[in-house]
């Protein structure tokens, strides 16, 4: 019995349950006041969790914590507001059409998840791709939940089997039912009839996608997709996204400032250019009145609130999460939430400036 993990998953209070049949609720840490979400499993790999949470992979909520007792896994992780593929779809069905290009975007994000999931050293292996299992967020981003099934890819003679069905009906590919070994093939079965049942919700002449429904959905592995990053390409292909736009739109890394993400040259050219600009006007900014040491504070405060203003336009590390109304179907709604975020972020500042001039007006 781990007791500080136990004590650090004590400060979780819940809120409301999710899915109380299975266990699943929103909790509040009662020192931040953050919500997150605690899931009891009693099937998981242990393994699995400690890299995720060592290793937090974007589009996958990140795991906070997590204890073992009795052969069940208390976890929490980062809740992610928005609503699951299959409410999309039941959504779809009463009367909300779907287009290629949304289907195209939802399947392309999984891919890219799934990318960084069987990359990782060594591998994860999903195995319970559903509808249910993925969380479109209101930007039509999507996230990948549910790992109690996943489990590590290893090359060996000795493992050339599943040992026991661990996925769900339907989306569960041949070697879950003992036929081979779970592999990266496993998971593009699964996107596969994800993406077949998508389809049902465009218009009946719409084929868009008919050959890479069949070639994920082979039952002999070898013949499908060699791997999420190809599936990927065929994907952007039936689009009619280019190449040359697949590498200068792709987010290299995320960290990088606003305009550097994608290491696109003529983005950076651009953003080179406003950055110059808006350090040049904070930084020789002058006021009436106002000189030396109060003058600087207010000049780093006027930049903090131009590069905050970069930073949310830009959904600067999905930001825009923390806005009113992200989640809204309505996107007049959800620019209201941004730019309500923004009157706050930059009137915090701005007050903070204020209080910062007024005590060194008091002290000189």
């Amino acid at each position: 019995m781990d007791y500080t993990h136990r004590l650090s998953i004590s400060y979780y209070k819940v809120a409301a349950p999710i899915n109380e049949p299975h266990k699943v609720f929103l909790v509040r840490h009662q020192e931040t006041g953050k919500f997150y979400v605690r899931k009891t499993l009693d099937v998981f790999s242990t393994e699995v969790y400690e890299q995720l949470r060592s290793n937090p992979v974007r589009g996958i909520p990140k795991i906070m914590d997590f204890n073992e007792e009795d052969g069940k896994l208390t976890l929490i992780e980062e809740f992610i507001s928005g609503k699951t593929l299959r409410e999309v779809f039941d959504e779809a069905g009463t009367g909300r059409t779907l287009t290629p290009e949304q289907i195209g975007n939802y399947m392309i994000g999984l891919c890219e998840i799934l990318m960084r999931l069987h990359s990782m050293d060594p591998p994860i292996i999903h195995r319970d791709l559903k509808p249910s299992n993925i969380i479109v967020t209101g930007y039509d981003n999507v996230y990948l939940l549910d790992y109690n099934a996943a489990r590590h890819y290893r090359r060996d003679a000795e493992r050339d089997t599943d040992t026991k069905l661990l996925g769900t009906q339907g989306y569960a590919a041949p070697e879950q039912y003992g036929f081979g070994q779970s592999s990266p093939q496993t998971d593009i079965y699964s996107l596969g009839k994800i993406l077949q049942e998508a389809v049902q919700f465009l218009p009946a002449q719409d084929h868009t996608f008919d050959k890479i429904i069949r070639k994920c959905t082979q039952m002999d592995p070898v013949k499908r997709y060699t791997g999420a990053a190809e599936l990927r390409a065929a994907l952007r292909k039936s689009l009619g996204i280019s190449d040359r736009a697949d590498i200068r739109g792709t987010v290299v890394n995320p960290y990088l400032p606003p305009g550097f993400r994608t290491l696109n040259p003529y983005k950076m050219l651009i953003a080179v250019t406003v950055y110059y600009f808006v350090f040049y006007v904070c930084l020789t900014l002058t006021t009436k009145d106002i000189s030396g040491t109060g003058l600087w504070v207010e000049r780093i405060c006027v930049l903090m609130i131009m590069l905050a203003g970069i930073a949310i336009g830009s959904n600067y590390l999905n930001v825009q999460r923390l806005a009113p109304f992200h989640s809204s179907d309505h996107r007049g709604l959800r620019i209201a939430g941004v730019l309500l975020l923004f009157t706050a972020v930059t009137g915090g500042m701005f007050l903070i400036t204020i209080f910062v001039i007024s005590m060194v007006f008091i002290r000189s």
